[in-house]
């Protein structure tokens, strides 16, 4: 069991950046996959980022060359580094966690994860 907490949401304007974290509980979170979601009022929820336990990563598409996904083993977190904001990332981001036998795995499916956090909300301004 890993319990999830986000921070580092908040209200930018665009073009601007922010950084999210997602600190886990535990001693055992190299054995964790982890992906980075959203959501926007009235929208599914859609995969943004993530990496695996070997620090592969995947991105969506309307993110790549902005967001980077990192992780610190030794500090039980993965970040997402978010620049050139556009009014259309705000949402509720919500980091997951996934039980990977297989260190270069990641995903982009919201099934395959297996723990999620409770979100932190992002307000682009234009």
């Amino acid at each position: 069991q890993v319990q999830l907490v986000e921070s580092g949401g908040g209200l930018v304007q665009a073009g601007g950046s922010l950084r999210l974290s997602c600190e886990a509980s535990g001693r055992t979170f190299s054995r964790y996959a982890m992906g980075w979601f959203r959501q926007a009022p009235g929208k599914e929820r859609e995969f943004v980022a993530a990496i695996s336990r070997s620090g592969n990563t995947g991105y969506a598409d309307s993110v790549k060359g902005r967001f980077t996904v990192s992780r610190t083993n030794a500090e039980n977190t993965v970040y997402l580094q978010m620049n050139s904001l556009k009014p259309e990332d705000t949402a509720v981001y919500y980091c997951a966690a996934s039980t990977s036998y297989s260190t270069a795995q990641w995903s982009n499916t919201r099934q395959w994860y297996d723990y999620w956090g409770q979100g932190t909300q992002v307000t682009v301004s234009s």
